[in-house]
């Protein structure tokens, strides 16, 4: 067994032209699991992952705040304690609409990387 303390791990700032204000954590990564990683994002104030696909699921899991999905038929709005699943290739993307930050684990198999 591995195990370890989230906030000990350091985060990768996450800035791109379609992504602003995001935290990411690698908790477990494929140095120690074969076939799935976890992550910890971090979504500041007004931060944003914009709609996107990609060919492999993931799993959501809301620690802290308010997220927002966005997705094909529209957004929705998760809290701490809901969890949602994302299937292969369907849109979808996160913002926080809050002044506080919005904390979420998200589980993806190997072919995601980390």
């Amino acid at each position: 067994m591995i195990s370890g303390k989230a906030y000990e791990v350091n985060p990768r700032i996450v800035e791109t032209d379609k992504v602003k204000g995001v935290l990411k954590r690698v908790l477990i990564g494929l140095n120690v699991a074969p076939n799935f990683v976890m992550r910890l994002f971090t979504i500041k104030p007004n931060g944003i992952i914009e709609k996107h696909t990609h060919p492999w699921e993931h799993e959501i899991f809301v620690l802290k705040g308010k997220l927002t999905v966005i997705g094909e038929s529209g957004e929705v709005v998760l809290e701490e304690g809901d969890f949602l699943f994302v299937q292969p290739n369907e849109v979808h993307g996160f913002r926080n609409d809050v002044e506080e930050e919005v904390e979420f684990l998200c589980l993806i198999p190997k072919e995601g990387g980390e």
